[in-house]
């Protein structure tokens, strides 16, 4: 085992219930929650407000990823998200740059610079991480791998839910889960590190869970997978 614990990689599509699932997780191990995704939707939140057009973006050097000013240190149980020296947890959430960051996911030169910082943070372990290529991509030697999977329509209800939007509205879960839906085909079918379960990765359909049965069904297999 590492010096502070095991890995769990938790992966899966957008509105999955990862990044929650695996905060909750990681509180209950004591272990520290890295979300991968806040890396990226900060990346494309620093490229918006510097006006660099999203056609461009496939474009950006190491240097032009280094400049945009994108930081992270731990707090806590997990990490603190800065632009520019100023905390951008809040602004990173914003629509826009949901609308984006599966753009800005693809980038090379992004993806070269998150893996080297995402990596870093695991070297001694007692981590929980979550996003679209964690089992795969960057921690494949973790020694839990969970899919996350749930159904697109309860997805949809859960991010209008998280939004503060009416989760009965039939017209607005009809919009999200087209918007789901589509953003999972271009994780799946993107050319650099697509969305895709690790063979050796543990499925885990949330559908029909609770958000406790969730976290629980996860915690059992990580008392196993502590246990070796």
């Amino acid at each position: 085992m590492r010096a502070d614990g095991i890995i769990i990689a938790i992966d899966g599509p957008a509105g999955s219930g990862k990044s929650s699932t695996a905060s909750a997780v990681a509180a209950a191990l004591q272990y520290r929650h890295l979300d991968s995704g806040a890396f990226y939707r900060a990346v494309t939140r620093a490229a918006l407000d510097s006006g660099i057009p999203p056609e461009r973006w496939a474009e950006l050097t190491r240097d032009e990823v280094d400049a945009l000013g994108v930081g992270a240190a731990p707090q806590g149980p997990a990490y603190r998200i800065t632009i520019g020296g100023v905390d951008a947890m809040e602004a990173i959430r914003a629509p826009e740059v949901n609308a984006h960051v599966s753009r800005m996911a693809a980038v090379p030169a992004v993806r070269d610079w998150l893996f080297g910082a995402l990596r870093s943070a695991g070297e001694r372990g007692g981590l929980v991480a979550d996003g679209r290529d964690i089992g795969t991509v960057v921690f494949p030697d973790a020694e839990l791998k969970v899919f996350l999977v749930c159904a697109p329509e309860e997805r949809a209800r859960r991010r209008l839910r998280e939004q503060g939007i009416d989760a009965t509205d039939t017209t607005e879960i009809h919009r999200e889960t087209e918007r789901l839906t589509g953003r999972d085909t271009a994780d799946s079918t993107r050319a650099v590190a697509p969305l895709a379960r690790a063979a050796d990765a543990v499925l885990v359909d949330t559908t029909g869970l609770e958000f406790d049965e969730q976290v629980n069904a996860i915690l059992r297999l990580a008392e196993h997978a502590i246990r070796g």
